[in-house]
């Protein structure tokens, strides 16, 4: 007979920051690109409410996304999330800059946005409104008075595949730029592809006390995968029936 662990209630209480950095750092010494995913869900798989998923967020899940920021190389998001939600560059704060100096990371990491026509323009936000100058994963075909605005305007672009864009290609490029932590706020298309391609090292899901019914995406979206990957369930926290999971492909090291 199988045997059932209770993981609820928590008898350890809460975690401090330290604990919690610990917990959800990168493994050491990278040679290759580590990706993380992010992504809240309803109950019932919901990723957003009324379009955006700050309706299925909560502190806790807030505070585990900007740790998945503090900790990172380059911040990578789908063009359709990045509009969506309204993104920028990340900010530095006091928490953020004592954690990324005590590191050893860059003072703030780039945001990479993928979009496989260039369909990002230089008044986007997260082009016009950070301190960091952002990247653009794009393609070959993608129009190339778009990918020539976004260069004058201080954006890395870079092309990675000819129609589509191919995740390995994409982490190739961001490795040579030394950017190996790397963490994928979605959305559903992009985990799908990089899902798809076995690159998805570690998944970070937060699962919200809330039945969204239907009408919202799930969290993964695209072609199917050839094969159902493996992953270890690596942590589990909860605060007010919100459950934050930590999932690493099968097979890795604990951490």
């Amino acid at each position: 007979m199988a045997v059932v662990d209770r993981l609820l209630p928590d008898p350890a209480g809460p975690l401090p920051d330290a604990q919690l950095e610990r917990l959800y750092d990168y493994p050491a010494g990278l040679t290759r690109p580590f990706v993380q995913v992010n992504f809240v869900s309803s109950a019932d798989g919901a990723v957003s409410v009324a379009e955006r998923s700050e309706g299925l967020s909560h502190p806790a899940d807030k505070r585990v996304f900007a740790l998945g920021r503090d900790l990172a190389d380059v911040v990578l998001v789908g063009a359709g999330t990045a509009r969506a939600e309204g993104y920028r560059g990340v900010r530095a704060r006091e928490v953020r800059t004592e954690r990324r100096r005590r590191l050893g990371l860059s003072p703030l990491p780039p945001i990479a946005v993928v979009t496989g026509r260039c369909g990002v323009t230089p008044d986007d936000p997260f082009v016009a409104d950070t301190a960091v100058p952002p990247l653009v994963i794009t393609t070959r075909e993608a129009p190339r008075q778009r990918k020539a605005a976004l260069t004058g305007a201080g954006v890395d672009v870079i092309e990675a595949g000819t129609h589509t864009v191919d995740p390995a290609t994409a982490l190739a490029a961001l490795a040579d730029r030394e950017l190996l932590r790397v963490d994928c706020e979605g959305g559903p298309q992009l985990f799908g592809a990089l899902a798809a391609a076995d690159l998805v090292d570690q998944l970070c899901l937060t699962v919200a006390p809330l039945l969204a019914g239907a009408g919202a995406g799930r969290v993964v979206a695209g072609a199917p995968s050839p094969a159902p990957r493996s992953l270890r369930l690596a942590s589990v926290l909860h605060e007010d029936g919100f459950l934050l999971l930590r999932y690493r492909r099968a097979g890795e090291s604990p951490g």
